[in-house]
């Protein structure tokens, strides 16, 4: 008991020392962190150690791994707003000093299934928009994101229209208006598919977004499923009393 007991003490201490070494600029954000076998060296302490502090770091978003060369510090995280959809993906990435694109990689109609017939109050093989798209931050990817919506709210869609904001292309092109949205967040783990197309490890921890986007009418125009990198990605909660 006291062997794990001094075990979690160390890897805490040493956790603590990468972190203000990060967090004084000493390691620069997208550098090469040492070794383990270094750091070992570092802190004296056993290479299990070590590993256990960097995967507290890992899962924190502090730090990300590329495999086979090594572990990196984390760039600044794109911070996003949950509570207001006054400022669009673009503008709150600009905001922050960052160059925000979006890349529309399929667009296809596909036939309702029993899920979609639920959130649309369609018919079962009624046509459905599936559209899937990344979100880059400086040239990396942050999100990858799958939405569905209706065909015959939204028919003739066009793929490279919706490289920009899609509730903007809804108002203009449709005259759908976005009242409101829901959303689900829950933390994942990176799937190969996933780990591939945002350039992260399988298992890498990541954030899930379900959204519903609903019209006047309380009509569901949009569903969305949205996986963010968790190295990359900070959520803002705001909450008025």
């Amino acid at each position: 008991m006291e062997n794990l007991q001094e075990e979690h003490a160390l890897h805490l201490k040493v956790r603590e020392n990468i972190l203000d070494l990060i967090q004084s600029g000493e390691y620069k954000p997208d550098t090469k962190l040492p070794t383990e076998a270094e750091f070992c060296e570092k802190y004296g302490v056993s290479r299990t150690t070590v590993r256990t502090a960097l995967q507290q770091l890992t899962q924190e978003g502090y730090v990300y791994k590329h495999q086979g060369r090594g572990t990196f510090v984390s760039g600044n995280k794109v911070k996003q707003k949950l509570t207001s959809t006054v400022e669009n993906f673009a503008e709150q990435i600009t905001m922050q000093g960052k160059n925000p694109s979006i890349k529309a990689i399929n667009l296809e109609v596909i036939q309702a299934d029993s899920f979609l017939v639920d959130v649309f109050d369609v018919a079962v093989g009624d046509p459905i928009n599936k559209l899937e798209r990344i979100r880059y931050v400086n040239g990396e990817p942050l999100q990858y994101e799958q939405a569905y919506l209706p065909w015959k709210l939204t028919p003739g869609l066009s793929k490279d229209a919706c490289e920009k904001s899609l509730y903007s292309l809804l108002d203009k092109q449709f005259d759908l208006k976005i009242k409101k949205t829901v959303e689900y967040l829950e933390i994942v783990l990176a799937d190969a598919v996933i780990a591939e197309t945002l350039n992260i490890s399988m298992g890498d921890p990541c954030f899930s977004l379900e959204t519903y986007a609903y019209l006047v009418d309380e009509t569901v125009v949009e569903y969305s499923k949205t996986i963010f990198r968790g190295d990359h990605a900070n959520f803002v909660i705001e909450r008025n009393y």
